[in-house]
């Protein structure tokens, strides 16, 4: 590499002790005939730090971050490992996803509910008996009927909001902040118990092929969960990759089994439904078949709609033009889920097939067995089927952790999440969802039936919010097309309204009610985090700060120490360079000691001045805070500045042989107002 060239200080007696903040040094040399001379800029840390294209610009290099010493070197050798190099962020534009790949990270969810949507339906119906299973059909039918019309609607928000067409930000935009973050704390919910239902189902289709891991089906999920969160902390794009084969693999085995199916069926060769040993029928309860069992079943099998919402959040994960992607890979999404989800109902209806009322066997693993018997091919659908529902918690990684950022962004959230990790993926929503995610697993012992009824509502409160919002945008801004539009996303409102109300009264003792609690405690919390970051900015804030008002005025400095001893003389040595007026103080419930002290101070510390305050009662922390207070009293207006000496040992494990006093100091002191707190480390063991 080629020396970088710029002006900087040479190297002579008078710059001795100067430091270049550019690190460039000039380096005079000789020539090769007699007198000739010449000055060379060599830049010695370029390794890790090189000079960037503007004026006093340094870019830090990947060693920065990957070079590590002692036993931080196997961790970050670990770490680099399981997620991957870090990406700089010029290849952010490559980490883009294509239509392909984004059918996998943001449709999975909505295309993999196929295979446990009609078997919710038929859960619910059962209950009034087996001759009302014919229903399952029909109801299918009418949630594919509203999945083109939600489709549609979010074809339409897609374009409207080309970087980003979240509820949360067509909510927000249209309709206030307050319901922006409805949306918001509906969605997360939502996104969270997408992961905890999926998962739990993906479990599910694998004890159907392997029935001694049903006991194990909780740790099974949490296992996933990790393995989940892993691959999404390696990168978007690179997740995609991963969970693209998963995906294509359902909809190719199951695209081939309903033909199968179906030509079956056409040609009149219907084999009978012969249960297998495990199974067991749904206990049948009082219920006779009414408009509320209907209505329930039929909020049972929306739950196949909630991914929809995934691809308007990840839009601006789609390569260039990203609107006109995201909208090509949500038509494609709907169409396969349509083709699935009615394919399914159809075969299992005209098959005779009931649910196993000890969830051991799943609806889609009767039917195959049923068509196909024990071999092969019910081992592929089974395998498919399992990796696809466990990997369409995929969708809600690629999309809480967005809306969080954007929720960060806007203040309704810690600024963490808005932090964009080494491989370019927000780490900490990935992080959180998961540990959310867990303990929904956990406390619902990773069951599908008990999880789906918290699943539907929160996402089909925010369907209704953000398509509500596009109502508005068109009738207030009156754009191209602002009829077609008004009628579209009118009807889009209307529909997701009724299946919200639906959801929510029919589901409200399956657990609807605890949605309905969650979202206001949520949306509590999101706006007090805002009033925080409004307050804090407020007080920050430059313009509200009095033009009289000094900016740094004079410190009071003061270092505590505890012995005469190396470190407390280096402490006091920088005190000395801050101030001329720095006082030792040490606080002690020793008065033979501290005359000691006081004898040897003048020929150990010169002119510094050494207050002794006793502590007759052994403690350290109160007595130091009172004299601060008196000092402060004499001068209210002058910050203290604490300095002090903290011994380093060689190891982390011989901190457990020292008392930590300095660290207990700044816990202390940090909360504490006016007071500036510098630690000066000492490190008496060289490398």
């Amino acid at each position: 590499m080629l020396p970088f060239v710029a002006v900087s200080r040479s190297r002579d007696p008078a710059n001795e002790g100067r430091v270049d903040p550019l690190l460039e040094v000039r380096e005079k040399r000789r020539g090769k005939r007699p007198g000739d001379a010449y000055v060379r800029i060599v830049r010695p840390y370029e390794d890790t730090l090189r000079k960037g294209g503007d004026e006093g610009e340094l870019i830090a290099t990947e060693r920065t971050i990957l070079e590590r010493r002692g036993w931080k070197a196997g961790v970050r050798n670990l770490r680099t490992w399981l997620i991957g190099r870090p990406i700089h962020s010029e290849r952010e534009e490559h980490e883009r996803l294509t239509k392909v790949k984004g059918l996998a990270i943001f449709s999975s969810d909505n295309i993999s509910s196929s295979a446990y949507g009609p078997e919710e339906i038929m859960r619910v119906l059962a209950l009034a008996g087996s001759g009302v299973l014919f229903l399952t059909l029909p109801l299918a039918g009418l949630i594919v009927v509203m999945l083109a019309i939600v489709t549609l609607s979010y074809r339409q928000t897609i374009k409207a909001y080309p970087k980003g067409a979240s509820s949360y930000i067509v909510a927000s935009d249209n309709l206030g902040s307050r319901f922006g973050v409805l949306a918001a704390a509906a969605l997360l919910i939502g996104y969270v118990v997408t992961v905890a239902v999926s998962v739990s189902a993906g479990v599910a289709a694998m004890t159907s092929l392997l029935p001694a891991i049903y006991d194990d089906k909780v740790w099974i999920s949490v296992v996933l969960v990790l393995l989940i969160m892993l691959g999404n902390l390696r990168g978007i794009r690179e997740s995609g990759t991963i969970f693209m084969v998963p995906t294509y693999a359902y909809i190719v085995v199951m695209l081939g089994i309903i033909a199968y199916g179906v030509a079956r069926v056409t040609l009149g060769e219907v084999p009978a439904f012969v249960p297998p040993p495990d199974w067991e029928p749904v206990e049948q309860t009082t219920q006779v078949l009414g408009l509320f069992l209907i209505l329930r079943a039929f909020s049972q099998g929306a739950v196949a709609l909630t991914g929809v919402e995934a691809i308007s959040d990840g839009v601006p994960a789609f390569r260039p033009p990203e609107w006109k992607n995201a909208r090509t890979t949500l038509t494609w999404a709907a169409i396969v889920f349509a083709v699935l989800f009615v394919g399914i109902a159809f075969l299992v209806t005209r098959l005779g097939i009931q649910p196993d009322g000890s969830e051991r066997n799943t609806l889609l693993s009767l039917m195959v067995r049923t068509l196909a018997g024990d071999g092969l091919v019910l081992a592929v659908a089974q395998v498919a089927t399992a990796l696809i529902l466990v990997l369409a918690a995929n969708t809600s990684f690629a999309d809480f952790p967005r809306l969080s950022s954007f929720l960060a962004r806007d203040g309704f959230l810690p600024r963490q999440f808005a932090f964009r990790g080494e491989r370019l993926a927000f780490t900490t929503g990935i992080v959180a969802l998961s540990a959310v995610a867990i303990a929904l697993l956990i406390g619902f012992r990773a069951s599908v039936s008990g999880l789906i009824p918290l699943y539907t509502l929160g996402v089909f409160i925010a369907f209704t919010l953000s398509q509500g919002g596009m109502l508005a945008r068109w009738w207030r801004r009156r754009e191209d097309g602002w009829r077609a539009g008004l009628a579209i996303n009118g009807l889009g409102t209307a529909t997701t309204a009724v299946v919200a109300v639906v959801v929510g009264t029919s589901n409200f003792f399956q657990g609807a009610w605890l949605v309905i609690v969650l979202v206001p405690i949520l949306m509590i919390i999101l706006m007090g985090i805002n009033r925080h970051y409004r307050d804090m900015d407020q007080a920050l804030a430059l313009d509200h700060m009095d033009p009289g008002e000094e900016v740094a005025p004079r410190p009071i400095v003061i270092v505590p120490i505890a012995r005469l001893d190396r470190p407390a003389r280096q402490a006091i040595a920088f005190a000395n360079s801050i101030s001329t007026e720095a006082v030792a103080v040490h606080v002690t419930n020793d008065p033979a000691a501290a005359d000691e002290m006081r004898e040897r101070w003048p020929e150990w510390a010169g002119s510094t001045e050494l207050v002794v305050v006793e502590s007759p009662y052994r403690a350290l922390i109160g007595p130091l805070l009172a004299y601060m207070d008196a000092l402060q009293r004499q001068a209210p207006d002058r910050p203290v500045l604490v300095v002090l000496s903290e011994f380093v040992p060689k190891h982390w494990w011989e901190n457990l042989l020292h008392n930590q006093t300095a660290l207990r100091l700044k816990l202390r002191l940090f909360a504490r107002r006016n007071t500036i707190v510098a630690d000066v480390p000492f490190h008496p063991y060289r490398d």
